[in-house]
Order: C-alpha cells, then sequence, then structure tokens
C-alpha cells in the first residue's frame, strides 16, 4: 500500500535523537550488549555505519595484470586504487537510484585480472602473510576467494590446500582458479584423506562459519534473522573448527582465526578459549604485519593492543571483519 503525502512527510520528519541506543543503531535489541563490549561509547556509532551502502571492491589478480592495468580497463566504472589493500580498487557507491555496474561481464575479469573481493577480505587475506614456497591450508575455504588472493601473494609457489566440509561451497572455486591461473592449489572435500598433511602446514587459515554480523551492510535484512540459537550454533561450529584444523599447524606455525562477525563471543573470546585448551599455542602480534604491509598512515582497525583486529566500516571503510594469529610453539 502506497503510503499518502501526509505520511510521507511524517516519516522524513520523524527524529531518533531521543529513541532507544538499540533504535537508533538499526540493530536487534538483544545485541546491544554484544556491541557495547566490542566498541565501547563507539558501538551506536559503529552499527549505524552498517547502513550505509556500500562500495563494489575488486581484488587485482596479480598473477596476470598490475593494479594500473585493472584500472585503465575499468576507467568507464570509476574504479580507483583502494586505501588500505594493496592490489585493491574500489567503485564507490552512488546515491538514489544509482546501480553499481556488472564487472563481471568485463573482458578484464573473464581474463583472471581482479576478482570481486570486499576490501576488508582482501585485507586480512593479506594479513595472513602467506609466502612463497610455503605449506598452506585454507580449512574452510568456500567458494575459494581467500585461497585465490592468498595463492596469488605466494606467486605460485608452494602449495596451498583448499578444503571445506561442505562439498556445494567448493563447486565455484574450480572455475575460479582456473581463470586466474591458480597452479599451486589443490582441492580437498570432506571424503579426502588429509591425515598427511597434519603436523606439516606453515599456516592454516580458520575463515569460520559466523553469524555474518560484518556483512550487515551488503545483506541488512541478515541482522533481523539472526537470533540467539543462531549465534550458539556458530559459537559450536567455531570450537569444533578450531579444534580440528589446529593439529595440522606445524610447530613453530602458525594458526590464523578469521571470522566476518563484530561480536566478542565469536572473536576475542572464541581465540582466548581455544589459547586456553591449547597451551602448545600463544597469541601473536597482528600489528607487526599491519604496520609492514599497510603502514601507520592508513586508516586503522579497532584493537586495543594490535595483537587482534576488528575491521569495520566505520574504522576502515570495509565489511566487517576479525583476525588472530596463534603460534605452535617450537
Amino acid at each position: 500500500m502506497r503510503l499518502s503525502d501526509d505520511e510521507l512527510n511524517t516519516f522524513l520528519k520523524r527524529s531518533l535523537k531521543d529513541a532507544p541506543d538499540h533504535i537508533r543503531a538499526d540493530v536487534p535489541e538483544w545485541l546491544e550488549g554484544s556491541l557495547q563490549a566490542n566498541f565501547a561509547e563507539e558501538w551506536v556509532a559503529e552499527a549505524q555505519a552498517f547502513t550505509k551502502r556500500p562500495p563494489v571492491d575488486l581484488r587485482v589478480n596479480t598473477l596476470k595484470a598490475g593494479r594500473e592495468k585493472v584500472a585503465k580497463a575499468l576507467s568507464k566504472t570509476g574504479a580507483k586504487p583502494s586505501a588500505i589493500a594493496r592490489d585493491g580498487l574500489r567503485i564507490r557507491a552512488g546515491d538514489g537510484a544509482y546501480r553499481q555496474p556488472n564487472v563481471q561481464v568485463e573482458p578484464a575479469f573473464q581474463k583472471g585480472w581482479f576478482e570481486v573481493q570486499d576490501e576488508g577480505s582482501q585485507i586480512v587475506a593479506d594479513l595472513v602473510f602467506a609466502r612463497p614456497g610455503e605449506q598452506v591450508l585454507d580449512f574452510c575455504a568456500g567458494a575459494g576467494g581467500k585461497t585465490l588472493a592468498m595463492a596469488a601473494t605466494m606467486e605460485n609457489k608452494g602449495q596451498i590446500h583448499a578444503y571445506d566440509a561442505n562439498k556445494n561451497r567448493l563447486k565455484p572455486i574450480f572455475e575460479r582458479a582456473k581463470r586466474a591461473g591458480i597452479r599451486n592449489a589443490q582441492i580437498h572435500g570432506p571424503d579426502d584423506d588429509m591425515a598427511d598433511l597434519t603436523g606439516k602446514m606453515d599456516r592454516v587459515v580458520v575463515d569460520a562459519p559466523c553469524t555474518g554480523t560484518g556483512t550487515w551492510r551488503r545483506h541488512p535484512h541478515a541482522k533481523w534473522k539472526l537470533t540467539r540459537e543462531m549465534l550458539e550454533t556458530r559459537l559450536t561450529e567455531q570450537e569444533e573448527v578450531l579444534s580440528q584444523a589446529a593439529p595440522f599447524v606445524k610447530p613453530g606455525g602458525f594458526l590464523i582465526y578469521i571470522t566476518c562477525s563484530i561480536l566478542p563471543e565469536e572473536n576475542e573470546n572464541q581465540i582466548v578459549a581455544f589459547l586456553d585448551d591449547n597451551p602448545q599455542f600463544e597469541l601473536l602480534s597482528v600489528g607487526e604485519v599491519w604496520q609492514d604491509l599497510f603502514g601507520f598512515d592508513k586508516p586503522q582497525p579497532w584493537s586495543s593492543d594490535m595483537k587482534t583486529v576488528t575491521l569495520t566500516p566505520a574504522s576502515v571503510d570495509t565489511d566487517g571483519f576479525f583476525l588472530a594469529v596463534a603460534g605452535r610453539k617450537k
């Protein structure tokens, strides 16, 4: 039913100045405590940033092209270098009825010169700090976005093992890897025997199943479907994948825990509980890698000590992500 002019004027003139915090933040009331625990007095502003229209972010595939070359090929779209991600391009969101260009029809995409990937996802993939020649396990690889990004960082040298417990989630990775020219990736499904990899991986990446609260600006309806029961299910799943992935890390290697969530229950609390149960691992500082890769003259993520980091739209203008690194003692 269409609103009358009077109803529309009343709606447009409304003020939320005196509304409860969760209303101003545009989030379910039951999440107020979690967000406040994570962002203190900034939690309303942080939540409000998720209501803004997101850009289209692209990751240049450095195995096939440079950022300048891809930007030139996409010049009509307005693609510009990303603020933080080293190989990123951004097409900013427009106003009103503006529609973002469909970049996947571009010849440059078909040639494998770039992938569509949020800048936050690019940043955390970079923070894994996978090096050429290493053995890396992407334990919850899904469609392979971070696998492809790490394979490019590794310059197709060494091996990256992409595993997922769900065969359907893995399906897109085969075509994506072929288009991108990835030669150092092995794809593993739930029926594969991976025992030979135990204790041999330089880096194990756990991009854990989560509530997806970090993707709210792209999927605003998801916040209203989220329930306490769903959160509890995700927490159990995270504990399980961490315990399953940890044995693959070799002594002196690294376990990298990532979520696309901004809830402390899934992030700091989860990694602290893992470390309590696994004394052979210790929390390392992400800040040193951040400084090496991006410097400190760029927008900074949320962090009390730069040991773990939380990316948000308000802090670094990306989707929400969390990253922590645990080193296995020698």
